[in-house]
């Protein structure tokens, strides 16, 4: 199919070594901004099992051994439950200041798979570090905003509903990652409305105040 393409549209080695990868990298650091394991966790099973032609860079091949999965499964599992529970909640968002985007760095830099590694580490550091670091602070304003208007009660199920996005973004991006693009501007456009919904409530509040 490549090799059909029009001649004003990059080769197929270009499409393979930098579009594909970085629309990938792009739609796994944006879920590692609302989540840090369960992206690298989805992208090691994909890669062991040969799913969606997912191919890791050389460098991130210990990703797919059982000791990686097994402990990207234990720390995704803990991190699920932690972030509905009070407190931890808010410990776990603060670690994730750092953490989110460094996974989204080393995710984003696994799917370069025909670059060597340092190359693939440079392209992941500069596609998924400030991805997952803008995701991470737009899920920290719809947390705020949850926890002004509702004293904290709805942050579990926004918690659950981060689940689903994080790992609807990761199949997204395997299945159709020329998708990606479109799909973040939405869940950005999303998060936006959310929070200029709260700052206006908040005003109406403070107003009869005075």
């Amino acid at each position: 199919m490549l090799e059909n393409l029009p001649a004003s549209l990059p080769s197929g080695d270009v499409i393979q070594t930098w579009v594909l990868p970085a629309l990938l990298g792009l739609g796994l650091a944006a879920a590692s901004g609302l989540r840090i394991f369960i992206p690298m966790l989805m992208a090691a099973l994909a890669a062991k099992f040969h799913l969606f032609g997912i191919e890791l860079n050389e460098s991130m091949a210990w990703m797919t051994s059982n000791t990686a999965i097994a402990a990207l499964g234990l720390a995704t599992v803990l991190e699920v439950v932690a972030d509905k529970i009070p407190l931890l909640d808010n410990a776990l968002h603060a670690v994730g200041i750092i953490a989110r985007p460094i996974a989204g760095a080393i995710v984003a830099g696994s799917m370069f798979a025909g670059l060597d590694p340092t190359a693939a580490a440079v392209a992941g550091i500069i596609v998924g570090a400030p991805t997952a670091l803008a995701f991470g602070a737009a899920q920290g304003g719809t947390r705020a905003a949850s926890t002004a208007t509702t004293g904290g009660m709805a942050n579990p199920f926004l918690s659950f509903f981060e689940d689903l996005l994080s790992i609807g973004t990761v199949l997204l991006a395997f299945i159709m990652p020329v998708l990606i693009p479109v799909a973040l501007l939405l869940i950005f456009w999303g998060v936006w409305k959310v929070y200029h919904r709260w700052q206006r409530g908040r005003a109406n509040a403070i107003e009869p105040a005075r």
